[in-house]
């Protein structure tokens, strides 16, 4: 089923706050927002749509509780390639990391980059996954990055030929699940002419009916 959304892009908001209403620590959260993340892109694949690009660790997220940034950095992209290896290939679904390298552990890069290779061929939904990303970062380096190309006039065909994700289309729907109404630094330029949703429920209970 053809979708006439072509990219879907999801801020993953209220992990924490689900876990602190239920007694649980923070990073159980986004334990459960992980899991939740195969349920969504599974239903916006049945749909057809084309791009989903998930928020799901920015550029400020570094000054967190430190337990919180080591389970953001280090645990939960394993969450991540372990339910996902095997479902892009059943799903025919792809895999792209968006965003800055700095900071980010070698063995981390490396498991996000594996389901982008392993998953590369397959034609069905692609699933972005934003990580380190910032807007504001992503068209500053996009600058840079041109300027260092001796580009003497910077265009937006240029600019956006150097965002983290060039392939990938403007964002036809953002959503917000967790109640909080603002972008957050997400997607800026990509956002420009976005239908935006904002929802109450928080991300681990944002189904498929959401």
């Amino acid at each position: 089923m053809e979708s006439k959304l072509k990219h879907v892009a999801i801020i993953m908001d209220g992990n924490g706050r689900w876990a602190t209403q239920r007694c649980r620590p923070r990073y159980y959260g986004h334990q459960k927002g992980a899991e939740n993340i195969l349920t969504i892109s599974q239903e916006l694949n049945n749909r057809g749509v084309k791009y989903l690009t998930l928020y799901a660790f920015s550029t400020e997220n570094w000054t967190r509780p430190q337990r919180e940034v080591d389970y953001l950095i280090k645990e939960l992209p394993f969450i991540i390639y372990n339910r996902f290896k095997s479902h892009l290939e059943k799903k025919n679904m792809r895999f792209f990391v968006s965003g800055r390298t700095e900071g980010i552990p070698h063995k981390t890069l490396d498991l996000l980059r594996e389901l982008e290779e392993t998953s590369k061929d397959n034609e069905g939904l692609e699933v972005v996954f934003a990580y380190n990303y910032g807007g504001k970062a992503e068209m500053l380096d996009a600058f840079n990055k041109a300027i260092a190309s001796n580009i003497k006039t910077i265009d937006e065909d240029v600019l956006r030929s150097n965002f983290y994700a060039p392939h990938v289309p403007d964002v036809d729907l953002l959503i917000r699940p967790g109640g909080e109404k603002r972008l957050s630094n997400f997607l800026l330029w990509q956002t420009a002419y976005s239908e935006i949703y904002f929802s109450d429920i928080y991300w681990p209970d944002f189904n498929e009916d959401e």
